[in-house]
């Protein structure tokens, strides 16, 4: 029987790779990355899916450990370069490959497949560079995308008589209309498309271009803390500040050690975390900035702070919007 092994997003796309295939009898393990910059599909949601198809599904972790470390060298320095904001889409499909690939010779399957749409992202998805992906991963002819196949030069899975070129799809562009017509044959849900890479959102690159500039080792929790509150930079000194409840939690579950804490005592308050260098300037600037996000009336703010314990006090000013968007990031 052949055997493929279809990239899982999680998205519409992907999904419906899965059901063509199957209906050529093809036997199909489904791969999923989790990524550090994914604000696409959950995990749930995905092995959800693949239980609903009788699917197996791997898991690839790159939000820690070695395989985070090797994609944050990969965005920091991009061979082919960022897109829009930060986002190295050719390098990144690139890595995702190479990874495939060791399972594939692993488990000795015959071929990759993905939910890739000839012209459906700018960057990444048309014919240069799908090809430049597959020679860069040593996948060449290897990888099929039936969606768009008929569209692409026959691979060596079609030559091969493994899948019937036949069956497969002529899809281009951004229009989802055909997918979601085939999501109603296949009777298959899906998430919204809403809510994709945070690299390719310009307000998400700048944090993150700011921390490549001032952090040399970066962390799965360097990454994590730039999805939540307000953020300013200070020379040395980085100030976060949340918007709600849920990010003022967040934030404090990632507070490191030597990082201060202010809220203002008694009313309505975000958490802000000082970071980096402290000094009395900054402390008094992330001060003023609690106290401007606070529901205090007060003309004369008490800002409360500390490492630990909140055991400390500054009483303070609001800090003006012209200051503050001086240093916003």
């Amino acid at each position: 029987m052949t055997k493929a092994l279809v990239l899982l997003s999680g998205g519409l796309d992907s999904r419906l790779v899965i059901k063509i295939l199957q209906e050529q009898n093809i036997k199909i393990t489904a791969l999923h990355f989790l990524l550090p910059f994914s604000g696409c599909c959950k995990p749930d949601c995905v092995f959800n899916f693949a239980q609903l198809q009788n699917v197996p599904l791997k898991i690839i972790d790159c939000r820690k450990g070695k395989n985070f470390d090797e994609y944050i060298k990969l965005i920091k320095k991009p061979k082919y370069g960022y897109g829009s904001g930060t986002n190295p889409c050719i390098d990144c499909r690139i890595f995702m490959l190479k990874k495939a690939k060791e399972f594939l010779e692993k488990e000795k399957t015959d071929f990759i497949a993905t939910g890739e749409v000839l012209g459906e992202r700018p960057m990444s998805q048309y014919k240069k560079a799908m090809k430049l992906a597959e020679k860069e991963a040593g996948l060449e002819g290897r990888i099929l995308r039936p969606l768009s196949a008929k569209l692409l030069p026959e691979t060596e899975v079609e030559r091969k008589g493994l899948v019937n070129r036949d069956k497969l799809l002529a899809i281009s562009g951004r229009s989802r209309k055909e997918q979601i017509a085939l999501a109603e044959k296949y009777k298959i849900s899906y998430p919204s498309p809403a809510g994709g890479c945070l690299l390719c959102e310009k307000a998400f690159a700048s944090r993150l271009k700011d921390l490549f500039e001032y952090k040399k080792k970066i962390k799965p929790r360097d990454i994590e803390l730039l999805k939540y509150g307000r953020h300013f930079r200070l020379g040395k000194s980085k100030i976060v500040v949340g918007r709600n409840k849920e990010e003022n939690q967040a934030i404090l579950k990632l507070k490191n050690k030597s990082d201060y804490v202010f809220e203002v005592p008694n009313v309505g308050s975000p958490i802000t975390l000082l970071q980096g260098k402290i000094t009395k300037s900054a402390i008094e600037i992330a001060a003023r900035i609690t106290a401007r996000y606070s529901d205090e009336t007060s003309t004369i703010v008490k800002v409360c702070y500390g490492k630990g314990e909140l055991n400390k006090n500054i009483k303070v000013v609001k800090l003006d919007e012209e200051s503050l968007n001086k240093i916003r990031l």
